[in-house]
């Protein structure tokens, strides 16, 4: 009988596949139903910094009289704050009466100022684990990459002064030296990096002549940038590393797992194909491992990594060397 059990979050899980942050993961009944799947943990909606501003734009865009009044905008931020704090502690201690799997906040930040109240305030409302969801899209020209890195950095030293629950971070692979940052973040005590986040992505429509949002969902195919960086940093991560984007069945989640990933957190398919999603992957994984006669998932884990004599097929970029001499 497989064991499926294994570790992220700096806790133990009973299965590797993860309900991802998203707005499902913020509704009780369905955190419930993820639990009932068997999914080895969750990680609920994220607390938007970004939303919380927008809130308290909207706030002042209605009152403008108060727009000029310094007192009066420190009150509204502080209340819109606390709403928001409050709603997502609400969130946190219900799921924790309802569920016996690991319960992860998750914060989204673009800033590293104000996220160690918040971050104290998640572990004290009983959150098992707290993901940091950290990205900046380097588009500022007036910052160089040592700037956007610091902030990263900063925020995980911050947290980890106020908390004693485990820490974990979502990145996305815009970094100039991915490799040397991943490494170096994951010898800062954080418990676990999940590669790698999944942007909202503007497209053009032509007839119209204006910007629109791109698919929201993930695709199949779109495993394939973190398949690489997992395979390539699983061996030389001070951290366990989780695998995202593009997990929609159990033949992608197993590629992650041999590749090294210690977990997979999934979202895009619980929506299309529904929450069951979960007990399909556990239950392919379980099947594949008894057929392979694995008894547990560090019996595979990373075999298909770089450090398994597979470098050159991670680090191989050019196009044409694969394709050399077949008429391209």
């Amino acid at each position: 009988m497989a064991n499926l059990s294994t570790r992220f979050f700096g806790l133990e899980l009973k299965s590797p596949v993860v309900a991802a942050s998203c707005s499902m993961t913020g509704n009780l009944d369905q955190i419930r139903k993820i639990a009932q799947a068997g999914a080895g943990a969750v990680v609920l909606k994220s607390l938007f910094e970004e939303e919380i501003y927008v809130q308290l734009q909207e706030e002042l865009n209605e009152r403008k009289e108060l727009a000029a009044d310094p007192e009066y905008l420190d009150y509204f931020d502080y209340v819109i704050k606390e709403e928001n704090l409050n709603k997502y502690i609400s969130l946190i201690r219900e799921a924790k009466s309802e569920v016996d799997i690991p319960v992860v906040a998750s914060v989204s930040c673009i800033s590293s100022s104000e996220w160690t109240l918040f971050a104290r305030k998640l572990q004290d409302a009983g959150a098992d684990a707290i993901e940091l969801n950290l990205f900046i899209i380097p588009s500022n020209l007036d910052k160089n990459h040592e700037a956007n890195e610091q902030f990263y950095f900063e925020t995980v030293k911050k947290v980890l002064e106020v908390v004693t629950i485990p820490v974990t971070i979502k990145i996305s692979p815009y970094f100039s030296n991915l490799g040397r940052v991943i490494k170096d973040m994951s010898a800062t005590g954080i418990a676990g990096i999940t590669l790698f986040n999944r942007f909202y992505s503007p497209d053009i429509d032509i007839e119209k002549g204006s910007l629109i949002s791109a698919d929201v969902f993930s695709s199949e195919k779109e495993y394939l940038q973190p398949l690489r960086w997992t395979g390539i940093m699983a061996p030389n991560a001070d951290c366990p590393l989780a695998a995202t984007t593009g997990i929609h069945n159990a033949e992608t989640a197993l590629k992650m797992l041999l590749a090294g990933a210690s977990a997979v957190q999934v979202a895009s398919v619980l929506y299309q194909e529904g929450i069951s999603a979960i007990s399909k992957i556990n239950e392919g994984i379980a099947r594949w491992m008894d057929t392979k006669k694995y008894g547990s998932i560090t019996d595979f884990k990373g075999k298909l990594s770089i450090q398994a004599d597979h470098a050159v097929a991670y680090e191989r970029f050019q196009f044409m060397t694969y394709f050399g001499g077949k008429g391209f």
